[in-house]
């Protein structure tokens, strides 16, 4: 039982780690909050991590009753999460901004960037809403959904450590270290995007010719 329970609680949290990709908001986190004191970026930390947990929570549970209600199988959504993802990753690799314009003009205008745009879209965007969704209707039991949760937990914990301490890191490593982290992560979230879209081809093959894997 705890071994099923770490594993669930260890593949949410690296997948949405690779995904959400907390070390990646941190340039955008600062650029925003540039002129707040300390204290208010570090309630601002705070309220991030918390809206992309209660974001993440509520479509691990929901996810289910979304995709029976617009009639979506579990393989249509790896498909579309994998698409999702690689875009993201994509973006990573080409250094292209995570925020549009006119978002990013938007939300320098705004004292409250907890949940837009860095919980939603830059933190729990598609890509990671898509992997929870999947990871709630694949959750076969309680222990599957508590470690959904936990994991889910961890990473609200450690996006809050990343903000928090975000200065500190983006000294340390700078703008080139921090570019060459996000090519090396953008890569690995390619490979899972990849995973994500053969996974739903043969989930859709496997509902249409039962025969073939027989």
């Amino acid at each position: 039982m705890l071994h099923q329970l770490f594993s669930s609680i260890a593949g949410t949290f690296f997948s949405l780690f690779a995904i959400a990709n907390p070390i990646g908001a941190i340039p955008i986190f600062y650029s925003l909050t540039a002129n707040d004191t300390p204290r208010f970026q570090k309630l601002q930390a705070r309220k991030t991590s918390i809206n992309v947990v209660l974001v993440l929570v509520v479509f691990l549970i929901a996810g289910r009753l979304i995709l029976e209600f617009f009639g979506i199988s579990l393989g249509v959504l790896r498909i579309a999460g994998g698409l999702l993802v690689a875009q993201t990753a994509w973006e990573m690799v080409a250094v292209r901004q995570r925020l549009t314009k006119i978002e990013g003009r938007e939300a320098v205008d705004k004292e409250d960037i907890s949940f837009t745009p860095m919980a939603v879209p830059m933190v729990s965007g598609p890509g990671a809403i898509g992997v929870v969704i999947g990871l709630g209707v694949q959750a076969s039991d309680w222990i599957h959904y508590l470690g959904c949760l936990l994991g889910i937990a961890l990473l609200g914990i450690t996006l809050y450590i990343c903000l928090s301490v975000g200065e500190l890191i983006f000294k340390t490593l700078g703008t080139n270290g921090i570019g060459a982290l996000n090519r090396v992560l953008g890569f690995f979230i390619l490979a899972i995007a990849v995973q994500l879209i053969a996974d739903g081809v043969f989930a859709l093959l496997r509902d249409a010719a039962p025969s073939l894997f027989h």
